[in-house]
């Protein structure tokens, strides 16, 4: 079994913060020791020698200001993460990145530790840049890639993402691709209502739901979707949208005019109980986004038997291609939709077949076991060398 200290977030809630909680929870399912260490203030004064002794110790880094999308750790952190593994003594160092000035740090000072170094690249990203957000993206890439140079091993989720950082200079033989992957047996299809769809029920109505789950952020471009829903009929549905981030207070100015029965902002939503069970009424999930890496929620939906609509930014488009789900473009994503989504409403048995299909993708490429059957090859190639 492999030692592993994981960097990477907790809070607030993100991708990635999803990602890390269950790559990290099944690692541990299958033996692996995990210590997890990331941005969090409130446990240093609690911290004591103790904390390194337990089985599956979690280590806190002082930071300044920490957000869905960056992290600025203190001053002091770089020294703290020093000391943290010093006294861990991990086989492999795997780093969830967090956007965050430490990420440049890492190769040296897992090089003065003399201990392999593993990232995990989770930007979003449009390789094809038709708009002004992937280009601000790609600025990110270009920032990143001499530095994932350094590293013994880059995960990646899609050839085109790697595609993009071969390019920019990181080695091709470093990057390593796996897709996320996810828990197909907490993700899936109901069996039967339950008393978490009936608390949902009696808070938003009996509607037919149409679903965003997810950050709400610029990037997302839930605006588009809000403006083609505005000029849609409801026909007895209603677009829910669950998450918080900087757009909302506008986006919920803006669309205003929308009333309860055809809109409603649930916020952020942190029992994955609830969160499934919404997944599980909603008839179709849409991710309007501009850019892209793999999004953990559309396979969620995905796994859930959820009819999918999305862009084709990152990978999105590939894990819908071929009848898994509806790809459409980045560009003009408001006029796509507002042909789409009628067509959707009036054909029922259509999403269901779509959401069918969506399900047995998801067992087929995207399990969370597939996941973890890659990263464990990755660490046991590294710690036999």
């Amino acid at each position: 079994m492999v030692s592993i200290a994981w960097l990477g977030k907790k809070s607030p809630f993100c991708g990635n913060v999803s990602y890390g909680n269950l790559i990290t929870e099944n690692l541990k399912k299958r033996g692996h020791k995990v210590s997890f260490i990331h941005f969090d203030n409130h446990l240093l004064n609690n911290k004591s020698e103790s904390l390194f002794l337990a089985n599956d110790p979690e280590v806190s880094l002082p930071y300044l200001i920490k957000s869905q999308v960056y992290t600025i750790p203190s001053p002091r952190a770089e020294k703290e993460l020093k000391v943290s593994l010093e006294k861990l003594k991990p086989d492999i160092v795997h780093a969830s990145l967090t956007l965050s000035p430490l990420d440049f740090k890492l190769p040296e000072i897992c090089q003065q530790l003399n201990v392999p170094l593993v990232a995990t690249f989770h930007p979003a990203f449009d390789s094809k840049i038709r708009n002004l957000t992937a280009s601000a993206q790609q600025l990110t890439y270009q920032l990143y890639a001499p530095s994932l140079a350094k590293f013994d091993r880059v995960i990646v989720f899609s050839q085109d993402q790697k595609d993009v950082l071969t390019k920019l200079g990181v080695s091709a033989e470093k990057q390593i691709i796996i897709p996320n992957g996810v828990d197909q047996n907490i993700w899936k299809p109901p069996e039967k209502r339950n008393k978490n769809h009936n608390l949902i029920r009696e808070k938003i109505g009996g509607k037919r739901i149409f679903l965003y789950m997810g950050r709400i952020a610029n990037e997302k471009n839930i605006e588009a979707l809000l403006k083609a829903w505005r000029q849609t009929k409801s026909k007895n549905c209603m677009l829910l949208i669950v998450g918080d981030g900087p757009m909302k207070p506008s986006l919920e100015h803006n669309f205003s005019d929308l009333e309860k029965e055809d809109l409603i902002w649930w916020g952020e939503e942190s029992n994955l109980e609830i969160r499934v069970a919404i997944m599980q009424i909603a008839e179709v999930f849409f991710l309007p986004s501009l850019v892209e890496g793999l999004s953990l929620s559309l396979l969620e939906a995905m796994s859930s038997g959820t009819a999918c609509v999305a862009t084709d930014a990152g990978a999105d488009g590939q894990v819908l291609d071929k009848g898994a789900g509806i790809v459409i473009s980045t560009d003009d994503v408001t006029t796509q939709l507002k042909t789409m989504i009628p067509i959707l409403q009036d054909h029922p048995h259509f999403t269901k077949i779509l959401g069918i299909k969506a399900r047995e993708r998801v067992i087929e490429r995207y399990t969370i076991e597939k996941n973890i059957d890659h990263i464990e090859r990755v660490y046991f190639q590294i710690k036999e060398k």
